[in-house]
């Protein structure tokens, strides 16, 4: 996926005459090297460093990684995690020199025209002081109006759009890409973190979101967008009225994209469908009830069905959410929710291992619920760093596999799939191509380059 908030920042930099580069880390598995031949060419005076929790070590090694290369850079990391735990992510670290939190790009702005050692005193920073001191002035508490913001600086990503690619069978044609139209969410669950937008949604009008798909199409190509929001349909109105545009002049895109269920109906997906929705997700997490409302407000199972059911009909294929390892869980409740996934006409499902995350309520609480290993570069939903109180992690990875191949043996489920053939042909080729490491995944579960 492409690092959206980067290519964010750099084109909000660019409209006020400053210029940055981007390297992408994860899609340059050359980019120790790219970086290090920029900084001894460009002699840059910041490195910002966008950080997951999984990721943020990582970067700490790229900061001291590039003051080696060119001493006197000073070091910038942004992202949910440092944003979560603020001093706790600066002051063990020397090679960090600055957190930013929160929303980046005006605070991102705001430190390249500040005098040396005054950032401290800009709302949205987290600065080491020449003495070492660590000083902060908290949290901005502006946010931008999304509508004011330029398109994400796309022609900065090495290789866009065809370096990057949906996961296979999530999308029809190529080239495709992810797109943000909305920042933040207004629902408050146990697992989510909200350090960098709070508990603010905002997105962007219609008009925008059209001319933003425009863009994409005459820039790039760009054929499928997957939105990234959390709530694309939370605004009805801003829905039907970029639908209706898509009607008065059309784009000829398909596109993705998550809703909660309690924010569709049957008239909006149809109006959906015809604007060239292809697949719609939503975030089920467990199929036990009791459970879900441990964990997640107005948590309805049945109005979860009905709705998975209505998007069917109405033609869109229907992905499903899930979580593992919640806690809470038991073997009884993973079962349970096995049994839900497949009463649902899902056509694709992503089951992710629960990881309390920094940020999220459940973070200061983990200790207490379970066995909670905090080892930050295993923390990406891939481990089972977390294990609820009565459960072993060898028993949750048996039962966290046995969910996922209930589904995919479905016989439904892979004659939807062997309808890919005509309906996806781009995720055959990369499936066929790719099919010896599939069979390692299949039968290990461990990803390209694991350890054994």
């Amino acid at each position: 996926m492409p690092p959206l908030g980067l290519a964010s920042i750099a084109a909000f930099l660019a409209d006020r005459g400053i210029e940055a580069t981007i390297v992408d880390c994860y899609a340059r598995p050359d980019s120790d090297h790219v970086i290090r031949d920029y900084l001894m060419e460009k002699r840059p005076a910041f490195l910002g460093l966008s950080c997951t929790t999984s990721g943020f070590l990582d970067g700490v090694r790229l900061g001291a990684f590039a003051k080696d290369v060119l001493p006197g850079i000073r070091v910038i990391c942004g992202g949910p995690h440092v944003s979560a735990l603020k001093m706790d992510a600066i002051a063990p670290f020397s090679a960090i020199d600055m957190l930013v939190l929160g929303e980046g790009e005006q605070t991102l702005a705001n430190i390249m025209k500040c005098e040396p050692g005054e950032e401290w005193a800009l709302s949205g920073v987290v600065c080491r002081l020449d003495d070492g001191e660590i000083r902060t002035s908290g949290i901005r508490s502006a946010f931008l109006d999304l509508d004011a913001l330029p398109f994400p600086a796309y022609e900065k990503l090495d290789g866009y759009p065809h370096a990057y690619r949906l996961p296979i069978f999530n999308y029809p044609t190529v080239p495709s890409t992810s797109c943000l139209s909305s920042r933040g969410c207004p629902y408050s669950c146990s697992y989510c973190d909200r350090s960098v937008f709070g508990r603010s949604y905002r997105y962007n009008s219609a008009e925008y979101l059209y001319e933003h798909l425009a863009y994409l199409k005459e820039r790039f190509g760009i054929r499928h967008v997957n939105f990234y929001d959390d709530q694309f349909t939370y605004n009805r109105r801003r829905v039907v009225d970029f639908t209706r545009m898509v009607a008065d002049r059309p784009l000829n895109l398909t596109f993705n994209c998550a809703v909660r269920a309690e924010h569709i109906d049957e008239e909006l997906l149809a109006s959906m469908k015809a604007a060239g929705c292809w697949m719609i997700s939503l975030g089920i997490e467990t199929g036990d009830a009791e459970l879900l409302a441990l964990h997640r407000k107005e948590a309805n199972l049945d109005l979860l069905a009905d709705k998975i059911r209505m998007i069917s009909r109405a033609g869109i294929r229907t992905k499903g959410l899930f979580m593992i390892g919640l806690p809470g869980e038991t073997e009884a409740s993973v079962k349970r929710s096995n049994r839900y996934a497949l009463s649902l006409p899902l056509d694709d499902i992503n089951v992710s291992i629960f990881t309390p995350f920094p940020g999220t309520p459940l973070y200061e609480q983990a200790h207490g619920l379970g066995q909670f290993e905090e080892n930050w570069e295993k923390m990406d939903c891939m481990h089972f760093q977390f294990v609820p109180r009565g459960m072993t992690k060898e028993r949750m990875n048996k039962l966290f596999l046995r969910f996922y191949r209930s589904h995919f043996l479905r016989p439904r489920v892979l004659l939807g799939y062997a309808a890919m053939v005509w309906r996806s042909p781009d995720s055959w080729s990369r499936f066929i191509g790719s099919l010896g490491d599939f069979i390692r995944f299949a039968q290990t579960n461990k990803r390209l380059g694991a350890e054994d």
